[in-house]
């Protein structure tokens, strides 16, 4: 598809509400360097967090994913990388890397937790070149979406 050699590179496009048959459903919009888009669908408040560190803004009080980033810093615990790396049964499955006195400690995340710990940790968020090919959609399928507003 686009030559990345099995793991792609990805950047937060926005975060959307999207229609599905069920209805409207937020999606974060991941687009590859050659311009392919997948949609990751989350809840409002996985949706609310990412939205947040995309647009580098802060809630009043820290949420979940900036305590783990502050618990991480205070730790002196890097995050190294994310990576979307299986999709079963309709589900992306991803982890996330981090090191501490430079030992990798690889955890099994949700993608929408890695998606909102890389925005913050400001790294590359990474999707095998496989699934990449599987899910990337049709841009006119996000015609008629709406940015996500957020909350606060």
């Amino acid at each position: 598809m686009e030559g990345c050699e099995g793991i792609c590179e990805l950047s937060v496009k926005g975060v959307y509400l999207v229609e599905v048959t069920e209805g409207v459903a937020t999606a974060i919009i991941l687009e590859s360097k050659s311009g392919n888009l997948v949609p990751i669908y989350v809840g409002h408040l996985e949706a609310l967090s990412i939205n947040q560190a995309f647009n580098n803004q802060m809630a009043p009080r820290p949420l979940t994913h900036d305590l783990l980033m502050n618990i991480l810093q205070r730790n002196e615990i890097s995050v190294e990388n994310v990576i979307i790396d299986e999709m079963i049964d309709g589900i992306f499955y991803a982890s996330i890397t981090i090191r501490k006195n430079g030992v990798n400690m690889e955890f099994d995340a949700r993608p929408s937790d890695c998606i909102a710990v890389a925005l913050r940790a400001k790294i590359p968020i990474y999707m095998s070149e496989e699934i990449l090919e599987a899910e990337a959609i049709n841009p006119e399928r996000l015609e008629g979406a709406e940015v996500f507003d957020t909350l606060l």
